[in-house]
């Protein structure tokens, strides 16, 4: 009896099972979806889930959201999106170097921030003040602060595809929402992603710092230069190159031991230097009142939000105002608040 032709799905996934390193997670190995699908004919699951995600609503508006600078005049300053196709690239070398599943690594990179709020991380503080105010006024079922990387999961799970989700597999799901706090994804593949969100940011924030004039790379600590390299390309060449050289074989994911520390201490000199300091934060309580402004005149006013986030299977009143507005770009929400708070010209 002839045998049918192997669809190319079925090509890639034996090419996985015969190419890819021992700890890596292969395309047939995956816990599934909570709901499950045919299989199709072109696509691993996992490169079905980075379709999903590229095509998901959430992904488009990341072009309009804050990096780190608010609302910035220049056209070379990075935004959420541009964010997320460098830890996108630089997660693909690192999987490919280390004979990881690349596909699945596409994925979480490319799902890792979709939960982020307008103005970067002063929407996430604006949010988690909300939560602790509503918390005050007897609201039980809000959590304490707002996190991202739980929103990005709540937006591929509930609110994409008109409240249906996307449907993703486990293991994109697991990396997307353990991309940042104390616990590593289960997968290798999303603990490059993990490292790859540090290696991106930390650099590209070092170059629009200095783009911005608030910032100069000579005030770098001079051993960080010795060890991670004095430029922008340098230092993300010789951080990618350390760890795909200090983890190979093994069944980690890590820079070693003097790169690792270096790093951090980078990231602690831009914590101080940009990150909280005057200049970054000059606008940070105008962002901070719109954020929560618009969060509670939704919330005093539901008949306000947009039909998809009014079905009470969504979850109580502050969770879908809080997915309203934490999905907000950083132009609509300026534009929402002053449609409501700023008076408009009147002939009297």
């Amino acid at each position: 009896m002839k045998q049918r032709p192997l669809t190319p799905r079925e090509i890639t996934e034996r090419h996985e099972i015969d190419f890819l390193a021992k700890g890596a997670k292969r395309s047939i190995e995956t816990k599934g979806r909570e709901k499950p699908i045919e299989p199709c004919p072109l696509r691993t699951c996992y490169q079905r889930d980075r379709d999903r995600i590229i095509h998901s609503k959430a992904f488009r508006r990341l072009i309009n959201k804050t990096q780190v600078f608010i609302a910035p005049e220049g056209d070379h300053y990075r935004t959420r999106l541009t964010h997320t196709f460098e830890v996108s690239q630089i997660s693909r070398t690192i999987a490919r170097a280390l004979k990881l599943n690349e596909d699945l690594t596409e994925a979480i990179a490319l799902g890792h921030d979709l939960g982020h709020t307008p103005f970067g991380h002063i929407g996430e503080e604006a949010l988690s003040e909300v939560f602790q105010e509503l918390r005050k006024r007897g609201y039980q079922n809000v959590p304490e602060q707002f996190h991202h990387n739980k929103q990005s999961l709540r937006v591929v799970d509930v609110i994409e595809y008109d409240g249906k989700g996307l449907n993703l597999t486990w293991e994109v799901r697991d990396g997307i929402l353990n991309h940042t706090g104390d616990v590593d994804p289960e997968t290798l593949e999303g603990k490059v992603v993990k490292i790859a969100d540090r290696i991106a940011y930390i650099n590209h924030d070092i170059d629009d710092a200095t783009r911005a004039g608030i910032l100069d790379e000579k005030e770098i600590p001079e051993r960080l230069n010795k060890i991670l390299g004095d430029r922008h390309g340098i230092r993300i060449n010789n951080m990618v190159l350390n760890l795909v050289n200090y983890s190979r074989g093994k069944n980690i994911i890590s820079m070693s031991p003097d790169f690792m520390e270096a790093m951090l201490e980078l990231r602690e000199f831009l914590f101080e230097r940009v990150y909280l300091g005057k200049a970054a934060r000059s606008e940070n309580d105008k962002a901070k009142n719109v954020i929560q402004s618009l969060f509670f005149m939704f919330l005093d006013n539901p008949e306000l939000l947009p039909k998809e986030f009014q079905p009470a299977d969504l979850g109580e009143l502050p969770v879908r105002v809080c997915d309203y507005v934490a999905g907000m770009t950083d132009r609509y929400a300026i534009k929402t608040f002053e449609e409501h708070f700023v008076p408009k010209a009147w002939m009297v």
